[in-house]
C-alpha cells in the first residue's frame, strides 16, 4: 500500500492524496489549489496522474480546497464514483456551478489583458456543464456505513464537525492476509461550536493522515469571540461606519448568522441591518435547513423546536439581485455586510473590497483562515497597497481580525485526535494542509509522545504503508 501526497502537502489548498492499494488508485479528496494566479491555473489545470487511472474518489467534505476540481477530474477522463455525504453532494451541486460560474467570468477579464499583448487566450478550468455533469458521478453514503469499494478495501464516513457533512474517512485494507487501518481525517472540527454536532474521534488505526492548520496556535473561546464581535458592531454603529465581513458562503457565512440572531435576541447589539452578499452562502443555508438530522442539540432547543429559524430574524437580509448589491455601497448609515469568498479570491466580496479599502470609516472583520498569496491574506498580513480587479487600492481601513470562529481543530484538539491509537501501533502520522509554522510544531509534539515516524511531505512525496 502506497500514498502520494500530491495536494495540500506543505501549503493548505489542493488537498489531493493518492492511496494504491490491491491494485486499485483511490483518490482521496480534488481540491483546487489557491494561491497566485498563474500557478494555480496550472497546478489545477494539470494531473500529476491520468485521471482515467483512478478508481474511485472518496471526498471529505464540500469546501473548495477539498473539492474544487472535481469537474475538471471528470472532464479528463475519470469514470469511477465520487462518495461523499448526501450534505456534501447537495453543496457540491451549488457550489461546483458556482466555481465555474467565477472561473468563465475571470477568464473572460483575463482574456481581454492577453489579446491586448498579443497572448493565447486561456480557457476556464471547466464550465458549467462540467460541474453538471459530474454530479452524475456522485454517491451519498450515510456516517458510519461500511462501503466496499475495491476488493479487500471499505471505508466508513465518521462524522468531522467541520462543516455541514463534513466526514473522517476510516479505510480497512486487508492486504497480503493483514487488516491495516488507514485514517484519513479530512478537516478536523472543534468541540462546543455552534450548529455542528462535534467530531467522533477516530478508531485506533495504523496510519493517519491529518491536517496541521493550527498546529502551534490555541483558540480563543468562541463565546469570546461572540463578546467581541458585539463590541466591533456597537463600535461601528456609534461612529456611523460599516462593517465588510469576508466569510466562507459554506459553514462561516451560517455560523455568523447564528452568533447574531443569538446577539439580537439577546439585545447585545445595536438595530442596524446585516446584510449576507452572497447567492451561494444564500443557496448553502438552505441546504442546512434541508438537513436538520446534522445540527446539534443547542440549536434544537434554542431555534428548531420552538418552530424558529436559526438563519433568519428581523435585522437580516439576504441579498440576491446584483443591483441590489451594488446598492450596499452607496448605504450611508451603519451596517454589516457578509460576503464571500473569505480568501477573497472571487465573488462580491472584491466589489465591497473595491469600494471601501480606502474608506477610513470601513472595518473589514476577517474571521477565517486565508492561504498565502491570496488577497485576504495580503491584506491580514498589512499590506498598504493591494490589487483589486488589476487596479491598485490603498488600505484605508480598518483591518480586525478574529480567529475565534475558526472550524479547524486547535494543536490540542489535533495531538487529542490522535489519543485512541498509542504509538505501538500507530506507525505513521502524515501531517497535511498546514505551513511549516503550524506543522513542525505539532510534528515535535507527536515525536515527544512517542510516536515514531511524523511526516510532513511535500509535493509528491510517495510513502509505503
Amino acid at each position: 500500500m502506497h500514498l502520494t501526497f500530491y495536494g495540500a502537502a506543505q501549503t493548505v489548498t489542493g488537498s489531493m492524496h493518492l492511496l494504491k492499494a490491491n491494485g486499485k488508485n483511490i483518490l482521496l479528496e480534488c481540491g483546487m489549489f489557491q494561491g497566485k494566479r498563474e500557478e494555480a491555473y496550472k497546478r489545477n489545470r494539470d494531473f500529476p496522474f491520468d485521471p482515467a487511472s483512478i478508481d474511485a474518489l472518496i471526498l471529505t467534505h464540500a469546501h473548495m480546497d477539498h473539492s474544487g476540481n472535481i469537474p475538471n477530474l471528470v472532464r479528463h477522463g475519470f469514470k469511477g464514483l465520487i462518495y461523499a455525504t448526501s450534505p456534501t453532494v447537495d453543496l457540491c451541486k451549488i457550489m461546483l456551478r458556482d466555481s465555474a460560474h467565477l472561473q468563465e467570468m475571470d477568464i473572460k477579464w483575463v482574456n481581454l489583458i492577453r489579446e491586448k499583448h498579443h497572448q493565447e487566450l486561456l480557457e476556464p478550468l471547466y464550465t458549467m456543464e462540467d460541474a453538471d455533469a459530474c454530479m452524475d458521478s456522485f454517491a451519498a453514503v450515510d456516517y458510519e456505513q461500511s462501503v466496499q469499494i475495491a476488493p479487500g478495501v471499505a471505508f466508513r464516513f465518521v462524522e468531522a464537525g467541520h462543516i455541514l457533512g463534513s466526514a473522517s474517512i476510516h479505510l480497512e485494507i486487508l492486504e497480503e492476509g493483514k487488516v491495516k487501518r488507514l485514517c484519513y481525517a479530512g478537516d478536523i472540527g472543534r468541540n462546543n461550536m455552534p450548529i455542528l454536532h462535534d467530531p467522533n474521534l477516530p478508531v485506533e488505526s495504523h496510519a493517519v493522515i491529518m491536517e496541521s492548520t493550527y498546529g502551534n496556535r490555541l483558540h480563543e473561546n468562541v463565546d469570546d469571540g461572540a463578546d467581541k464581535l458585539a463590541d466591533i458592531i456597537r463600535q461601528i454603529s456609534q461612529n456611523g461606519g460599516k462593517l465588510i465581513i469576508p466569510a466562507f458562503a459554506i459553514g462561516r457565512t451560517q455560523e455568523l448568522v447564528y452568533i447574531l440572531h443569538k446577539l439580537y435576541d439577546q439585545n447585545r447589539i445595536p438595530d442596524i441591518p446585516i446584510y449576507v452578499d452572497s447567492p451561494l452562502a444564500i443557496r448553502a443555508t438552505e441546504i442546512f435547513r434541508n438537513h436538520p438530522e446534522d445540527l446539534d442539540r443547542e440549536t434544537r432547543r434554542l431555534f428548531l423546536d420552538a418552530g424558529r429559524d436559526p438563519f433568519e430574524f428581523p435585522r437580516l437580509k439576504y441579498v440576491t439581485d446584483v443591483v441590489d448589491s451594488k446598492h450596499l455601497n452607496s448605504l450611508t448609515f451603519p451596517h454589516v455586510i457578509i460576503s464571500a469568498s473569505g480568501m477573497c479570491e472571487g465573488g462580491r466580496i472584491l466589489h465591497h473590497l473595491k469600494n471601501n479599502l480606502d474608506n477610513h470609516r470601513a472595518t473589514i472583520l476577517f474571521v477565517g483562515f486565508a492561504a498565502k498569496d491570496t488577497l485576504a491574506r495580503k491584506i491580514m498580513d498589512g499590506n498598504r497597497t493591494v490589487k483589486v480587479f488589476g487596479e491598485e487600492h490603498v488600505v484605508r481601513a480598518q483591518i480586525k481580525t478574529l480567529g475565534t470562529f475558526s472550524a479547524h481543530a486547535d494543536r490540542a484538539d489535533l495531538i487529542d485526535y490522535v489519543k485512541f491509537s498509542p504509538p505501538s501501533v500507530l506507525k505513521n502520522i502524515f501531517l497535511v494542509h498546514g505551513e511549516e509554522d503550524q506543522a513542525l510544531p505539532l510534528r515535535d509534539a507527536f515525536l515527544e509522545k512517542g510516536y515514531e515516524h511524523v511526516e510532513f511531505p511535500a509535493h509528491g512525496d510517495t510513502f509505503e504503508i
